[in-house]
Formats: C-alpha cells, structure tokens, sequence
C-alpha cells in the first residue's frame, strides 16, 4: 500500500497540487447536448461548490462531455452531488490517498458495516480515478497504483476483522491487537496486473492465499487450516459480494496451486512442496508479478524469497523456452496478414493488444532474469526500460511499446468505464465505440481507429520480432542419420529422447522415404529437400502427444502425395505450417484425414487471406458456384459439393488451431457454409425432380434453419435441422411435368431429394446429417409444410418446446424475398405473443427435467447435457424471448448469447447472472468447437490425446487442464444456479408431481 502511494505521487510532478478543476488538461465532447444539459440540471449543487463563471463552465464542458458518454460515471455523480463537487474541488492524489488511508483505518463491528462503508469508498474512488483520468489529470501509472493500493487496503481491513472477530471468539491471540495481521501467519499474495500495480479499472483481484501453520496464533482447540479457508471465504465474500452498494473487487482464487484438488488458503510448507516438485512454466511466468499485499506480509515475502530459485532460474534449457512461447499459442500466425477490424477487438488479448507488450517483457524476464537480477521487475513498463537500459532492446523499442501500452490501457479503461464490466472487448455498435472515442479525446471515430491501429501494429510488429530469431533446436537434437539398411545407434537415443517410443520403426519408416517408395520422394530433388527437413518435422511431430501416431499419420499423408518437392520446401520455409500440419496429425485426426485425401487445401494456407477475416456468404456462394457449374451432371454436383464442403470445413477448422479465428467465428462460419450448400444445391435439386415430374407454376418455397444452424453455433459435426415451408396458388392442382404430382407431394418428394443430397454417402463422402423432426407435429406430420398450416399451427396447435425451438428459426433460403418476410413476420409474431410467466416457466423446468432423466450426465465434459450445461444456458435464453419478447420484441434473436445480452440490456437479465451465463456460455462453445474438430465420438478425459488436451486449455483460457476441469465444475454449478433462480428448480417427474 505504501509503494502504492508513493507512484501516485512520483508521477504527478507539477500538477500534483492542483485541484481536478485546474490539472484538467482533456475535455471530451459531449455524446449528446440534450442529455449533458439534463445531467447538468441534476448535478446543480456540485457545480455550485465551485469559485467563478469560468471554472463552472469547465466543469460543465468537462462533465457533460464525460457523463453524456461513461452510463457508470453517470450513475456515481448524479448519487451523490456533494461527493462530486469534493471530487472536483480537491487534489487527486490527496484525494485518492485519502481514501486509501480511510479504508485502512476502517474498524467495525459488524460485517455488513464493513462491506457498505468498503463500498461507498471503492465508489468514491471510481469516480476519483475515472473524472482524473479521462480529464488528464493522473497519468496511467497513478490511476493503475491507487487501484492497486485500495485493493491493498481494502484487504487489509477485511483480514483486520476477520481476525478480530476470531480473537472475539476466542480462536486467536494477535501479537498486537490494533494490528492483528501482524505475524498473524496468514498472507494473501497478489498476483498478475494486481501484484504488479497495474490493475485496471473494473479488474477482479487475482490472490494465493497462504498461510503458516507453525507461527499462526491459534489458540482454543482450533485448527489452523479450518480457521484459514474459513476465514478466506469470508474474505472473498465481504471484496466481492456484490450488494446493493455494488462490490469492492471480484476476488479470483484460481491461481494457486492445483485449485482443483486443494483448499482455497494453503500452508506454505504445502505450496513450497508443490512449486520444487510440481511447478510448472506457466505458474513461473504468473509468479514474476507476485507480492505479499495484505495480512503477514512478511511471511509472504519470505515465501516469495524462498521460491525464487523456481521463479528465476540461473540456466533456462529449450524445452522451457519453448513452453514459455506456447504460453501463447502460434505466435507467428498473425505476422503482417490482414488489417485489423477495429470493432470486436480485444485490447487486451487480441492482436497487438495489452498482453503482447506485457508477453513481450515478461518472456525476456524468464529467460535472463535468473542471471540479470535488475529484470526481475514486476511491473510492464519498467522492464521495458530496464531492457533497454541493458541493451536488450532498443530505445526505439521501448519508446514504441510504452506510448503503445499506455494507449491500450488508457483504452481499456475507458471501454470499463462505459458500464463498469469487466470486458477489454471494443463495441462492434458505431455508436458505442464512439463513445470510447470521446473519452479517449477524439471528435471522430476515424482519427480514434487510425490511432488505435497504428498502436497495435506497432505492437504486433515489435512482439513478431521477437520470435524471428527463436533457438534453432535443429542442431541440439543430435544424430538424424538414415542411410543404408541398419540403424544408427545415436540417431535412436536422439529419437527416443525426442519422445519416439518406438525409435527402430521410427527410422524404418523414415528410412523407406529415401528409397524412394512413394512417387513423392522418387526424384533425388525430393528427397535432399526432405532431407533437410528432418530436423525440424521430427521434432514437430515429436511436439504432438504421441510422436509415433503422428509420424505414421505423416507417413500416410506422403504416401499419398503425388509429388514432394514443392511441398517439402513449403514446409521448410514456412515452419509455422509445419507445426500446423504436425499439430493436425497429432491432435485432430478428423482434419489428418481431409488433409491426407486433398493434400492441396494446405495451398490456402499460405494465402494472406486465410489469416484475414472470417469467409463472407458471398464468397462461399462465390466459390461454390464456381465449383458447381463444372459439373457435368447431377451425381457429379453432389460430389463436387462435398468436395468443397470438406475442404472448407478444414480451413476453418485450421483456423481454429491457428487461432486465427475464435470459437463463435467458427461457429458463424460453418453456419455460413452448410446454409450456402443448402442454397446452392436447392436448384440443382428442383431440377433434377423437375426432369420427371415437371415443377409447380407460381409456387414458393423456404428453407427454414433451426437449431445450431438457425443460431449460428455449428460445430464440425453439427447436424442441420431445417424445415421445408411451401405455398401454392389453390387453383394449380399439379406439377406440369411428364409425371405429374399434387402439390404437397411434390414438395415432399423435393425435400426426400434434399435430404438425399446433403446426406447420402457418395464417393467423396457425404455432406451432413439432416434432421426435419422440429417440423410440425414432427415424424406424424408430412416432410413438407404448407405455410398456411405452418401458421395455424403455432397459433394453435404448438408446444412451448416448439415455441422455444422457434427462437432459434431463420430463413437460410426462399423462393422470392416477398415469401421469406411473409415466414419470417409469422415467426416474429408467434414468438411476440404474450404469455403466463409462471406456466412457460413451469413447462421449461419439466422439460428440462425430461431430458436430464432421459440424457442426462455427471461428466463435466458432456458440456451440452450435464446440469449446468449448455441446455441449460440455451433454455434459459429461449425462456426470457418467450415470456419478454411481447414486451419487447428487440430482445429477440437466434444466438443465445445475442439474446442474453439483449435481455440484460433491456432489463430481463440480472447483472449477476449475466456475469454467470454470458462468459459460460463461450467457454462451452469454445470447448465444443475443439471436441468435436478434434475427435469423433463420445469425449472421454482421460482418453484425451495430450495434443487435444492442450488445445481445450487454450480453448477455455485456462492455465492447465485441471484448472480447465476445476472451472468447469464451478461453471456448471453457477449456471445451474442461474436456471433455478431465472426459471425453477429442475425437479425429477416423481418429484414434481408427488
């Protein structure tokens, strides 16, 4: 706390002394004349606190400007007018220290005293930082530290009375009353952005909380690791509960050791044990930030003294380097392809944001901070000096990446100020990002854009760089020998220590290729190129988790290869592709299967587009128009669709490896794709019957999307449910073809040839499955709809399943636009319909209670079926649209997160839940997506091939997979939460009936 203060006043110079008013050097423009001048008018009394006409007429450019465009700032000053006007009238710094000191010295009997007065002070606080900040007056260092310093303070004063009210209970003896954290034996250590002083401005806290169960003053019969995780869950309860007076700062856990398998405090012998024995990189890179920041703080510095030979080693072999790399994955993927889109991106985890300049410094300090003791910092922008002032980087360098990160911060910042949120994401609404643009100091949104993308170019330019000249492990991994018929004895211990469990058929296999045995390698070209290629394929292949899998997976894709050379010297020059062709032989044996039967999809990688934005609809219909017209007959289009489905499917998923595309891009593109197959086989099909049967004159028709097409949320195995909608003329009795049909049954027998063309097996295999079972009346009624029935049947035949399968409905292809608005307006209006809250509510849970009886699970994994899952998330989003969307009907949409976030927006949604169900939700998409890219079949854990295993981590954010599986479960357990609270308890049918 006391460090914290000290950079709020170093970096002030001049301006330190001034009041807001006149240290105010930013004044943003108002989003609006009409709402600052309202919010003015209720803002009256803090302006009357003010000396003179001209420091008024700041204030109010300064505040109508700020408050018109920040809803959260908004809120804070029109709560408390007097606060504002301290606000505005005093030193920042002062001030901000003053609410420090306040909140240390807080002493209360009870606890909800302590959490209502922690509250008020965060608020005071946030308003504080946030008028000094946007207006210029604290610089990022100052605003980042008295966050910093309030989390301490805020900490120290929970443990303060914790401990108090142990020692009440007789349970504890503090060595000084006043101060009972003093030699208390329990630390909470902050780590991250928080132990470096950096926090941002909505950040949770991110603590290991440790304790010494030899020197804690327990007393009365008590247990030290009773009272200690006892204590932490109060602890984290009284920071982050949020009540009516907000919270003080969400409070995470999850960074200590296995938090799967160990409590929420843990003795420090047992945390010492874990890091000498267990530690991995990842936890090293995590623990360069650490710091004792509340309760023993020495105890907890000299914890961290001990662990620093873990932390900071004197000699750092490759393997760790190359995991410290893999902290974020495909680093060059991204390297000088494609603008970035501005709206959507991540400041923080996106391409050229916030962590690319703190991975920039933190990777140098884990590879030379165990013999360069002055890089041991702990903040991002002090090493970046330190880096230059060794030389390690230029001036230049740091100059760059400074103003860079300072820029991102700043924008981060404002984007959480808009509503408090926890997000680094900016606005893909104009609108919105304009706002941030305002509070930024920009007057238009394109000067703001132009700025943000030279940041973050220059950003991704510098961190690229930085990779160019990673260690070339080639000449470390010894004897790759294999000519002539017998085995080279030290080629064999370099295979088996690079991972290959069978080195003799390692080498057998590689030697068959010099003999020239697959027409790739017949040419003595070939084979100098695969030669030089040795080093860095076997060491690729040896990356994936089964080196042996993988080298005979590789092996069959040359074998059918119609030729090497080109190849070979693609894959040598571009090692990025190398690792994604080893990381697919690996751990998606899906796409090693496509990439093995159409070795040419891996020319599209190359091409700077696949590293651009997500394929547009026109653009598959482009392609696959290309592709269809080619085709000399009916059979021969089916093929040609499955063959550029296939292809497509795999560049996507590439993608997804890659990381050039998220989890919800994925989903949106392959929705893209099978509508566009759907779209531009349909004629194909309708001509093909009409070859018989002739077609219907003035006839239109649809095809409906449900489910995970109709959401765009497919995966690579995602069936497609649709609907077949027709209407006719009731005058045209039949089609007028040499085999005339009646109305209806001919569009039964267009959808049986529809269903035939996207799903039967061919040679090039088939396309989908297809599912028309949410039609009406389901496998009773006919295969097609007439659209009259259609609508008279939602009005009154239809369950509220189908209701809620409803939401989820979207036109992907129609005969004239007039017919699809005509279905699309019927969806609207049954789904705008009003209804008895109570009885949908009552109908959701029992069908939910159905299917849990019918497909439930307990596997964590399961992530669609098991309690808390994804059916529960898309149920309780198909709820709120069907009991709200009468009184709204703007909260409708087909994406489930879509619909959540209109909901909260429009008020259906509580905060709290949306903060339980949103980021849920893309965790499980994310997750989804890699399963079934993966691997076919069920998921099962502990089958899980390492490679695969890695990707979900990456997939789900998550340091490792147990911390991936321990997050599940708690996921799972809020949403469940989350149903029963929004739509009712989840009652097995004995249960609710009896």
């Amino acid at each position: 706390m006391k460090v914290a203060l000290e950079m709020v006043d170093e970096t002030q110079g001049a301006g330190a002394t001034a009041p807001l008013m006149a240290a105010l050097t930013v004044l943003p423009e108002a989003r609006d004349a009409a709402v600052a001048e309202a919010t003015l008018a209720d803002l009256e009394p803090a302006l009357a606190m003010l000396d003179g006409d001209e420091s008024r007429r700041k204030a109010e450019a300064f505040l109508g400007g700020v408050l018109s465009n920040a809803p959260y700032l908004r809120d804070l000053a029109c709560s408390d007018p007097q606060r504002l006007g301290e606000v505005l009238t005093s030193v920042p710094a002062e001030r901000v220290r003053a609410l420090i000191a306040a909140a240390d010295a807080l002493r209360c009997e009870e606890e909800a005293d302590l959490m209502a007065r922690l509250r008020a002070l965060k608020k005071d606080l946030a308003l504080t930082l946030g008028l000094a900040d946007i207006g210029g007056a604290l610089d990022l260092t100052a605003v980042t530290a008295a966050l910093s310093g309030f989390a301490d303070a805020a900490l120290t004063a929970a443990i303060r009375f914790c401990l108090w009210d142990l020692e009440r209970r007789g349970r504890f003896a503090p060595t000084d009353p006043d101060r009972p954290e003093k030699g208390c034996g329990f630390v909470a250590l902050a780590m991250g952005k928080y132990g470096a002083f950096e926090l941002n401005y909505s950040s949770d806290i991110d603590l290991i909380v440790l304790y010494d169960p030899e020197h804690a003053p327990i007393t009365g019969g008590a247990e030290a690791p009773v009272e200690f995780v006892r204590l932490t869950k109060r602890l984290v309860k009284i920071m982050g509960d949020r009540t009516a007076e907000g919270y003080v700062f969400r409070t995470d856990l999850r960074l200590r050791p296995d938090p799967g398998a160990t409590p929420l405090a843990m003795s420090i012998p047992a945390a010492l044990v874990y890091y000498e024995s267990l530690g991995q990189n990842w936890e090293r890179a995590a623990l360069i930030k650490a710091r004792a920041c509340a309760g023993d703080v020495p105890a907890g510095e000299a914890f961290l003294k001990e662990i620093a030979p873990f932390i900071w080693r004197k000699y750092l072999d490759y393997a760790s380097i190359a995991d410290v790399h893999s902290i974020k994955r495909q680093i060059h993927v991204h390297k000088g392809h494609g603008q970035i889109a501005v709206a959507g991106h991540n400041v923080k985890l996106g391409r050229g944001g916030i962590r690319e300049v703190e991975f920039f410094a933190q990777t140098q300090q884990l590879i030379a901070g165990g013999r360069i003791t002055e890089l041991r910092g702990k903040r991002t922008l002090e090493t970046l000096a330190t880096l230059a002032e060794l030389e390690w980087i230029s001036g230049e360098t740091r100059d760059e990446l400074t103003a860079a990160y300072v820029f991102l911060r700043h924008v981060e910042h404002r984007i959480q100020m808009l509503n408090d949120e926890q997000t680094h994401i900016l606005p893909a609404d104009e609108a919105e990002r304009m706002r941030v643009a305002r509070l930024m100091g920009f007057t238009d949104l394109a000067s703001f854009e132009t700025a943000l993308r030279a940041e973050l170019s220059t950003v991704q330019t510098h961190y690229s760089a930085l990779f160019e000249n990673e260690p070339e492990l080639a000449s470390e991994l010894g004897n790759l020998v294999f000519t002539g018929d017998d085995d080279d004895p030290d080629t064999l211990e370099t295979l088996s220590r690079l991972g290959y469990k069978r080195p003799r058929e390692a080498a057998r296999i590689i030697r068959a290729w010099h003999f020239g045995r697959y027409p790739a390698v017949r040419s003595s070209k070939a084979r100098e190129r695969l030669t030089e290629l040795h080093p860095v394929l076997l060491d690729a292949l040896a990356g994936t988790d089964n080196a042996d899998q993988a080298l005979l997976a590789f092996d069959g894709f040359l074998s059918k290869l119609p030729a090497g050379v080109q190849l070979f010297s693609l894959l040598r020059s571009n090692p990025q592709l190398l690792k994604l062709l080893a990381t697919v032989m690996g751990a998606a044996p899906r796409l090693a299967e496509v990439v093995s039967r159409r070795v040419h999809v891996l020319d599209a990688v190359l091409d700077p587009a696949f590293f651009g934005a997500m394929p547009t609809s026109p653009e598959f219909a482009a392609g696959l128009e290309r592709t269809l017209t080619l085709a000399r007959f009916y059979e021969d289009a089916l093929d040609r669709a499955r063959i550029f489905a296939q292809e497509q499917q795999f560049l996507i998923g590439l993608r997804l490896l890659s990381d050039t595309l998220t989890p919800n891009q994925v989903g949106e593109a392959l929705a893209r794709l099978a509508e566009q197959i759907v779209a531009g086989l349909l004629p194909h099909v309708i001509d093909h019957v009409a070859e018989n049967h002739g077609r219907l004159p003035g006839a239109d028709w649809a095809v409906l999307a449900m489910g995970k097409l109709g959401g765009r949320e497919m995966t690579a195995s995602s069936d497609l449910d649709l609907i077949l909608l027709y209407e006719h003329d009731e005058a045209v009795t039949a089609t007028d073809g040499k085999r005339p049909m009646a109305p209806g049954q001919y569009f039964i027998r267009l959808t049986q040839r529809l269903v035939a063309a996207l799903s039967a097996p061919t040679a090039e295999g088939r396309l989908y499955e297809v599912d028309f079972r949410l039609r009406p009346s389901g496998n009773a009624g006919p295969l097609a709809t007439r659209l009259s029935a259609f609508e008279a049947y939602q009005v009154k035949d239809a369950w509220t399943w189908e209701h809620m399968a409803l939401t989820r409905a979207r036109v992907i292809c129609a005969s004239t636009p007039a017919f699809q608005s005509r279905i699309e307006a019927t969806i609207r209006e049954t789904l705008a319909r009003p209804r008895d809250r109570a009885a949908v509510a009552g109908e959701v849970a029992a069908m939910r209670a159905r299917i849990e009886a019918e497909k439930g699970s307990k596997d964590i994994w399961d992530l669609k079926q098991v309690a808390g899952g994804l059916v529960d998330i898309e149920f309780i989003a198909q709820f709120l649209q069907l009991v709200h969307g009468a009184a709204d009907p703007g909260i409708l949409s087909q994406t489930t997160e879509t619909a959540l976030e209109r909901c909260l927006r429009s008020g259906f949604l509580a905060p709290e839940d949306a903060e339980v169900l949103l980021p849920a939700g893309r965790t499980y998409h994310a997750l989804t997506q890699v399963q079934r890219l993966a691997l076919e079949g069920r998921f099962k854990a502990e089958e899980v091939p390492k490679g695969v295993r890695d990707l979900l981590v990456h997939a789900g954010e998550a340091p490792d997979f147990a911390h991936q599986e321990h997050r599940l479960a708690e996921m799972q357990g809020d949403v469940r939460a989350c149903f029963e609270r929004i739509v009712g308890p989840v009652k097995a049918e004995k249960e609710a009936t009896g």
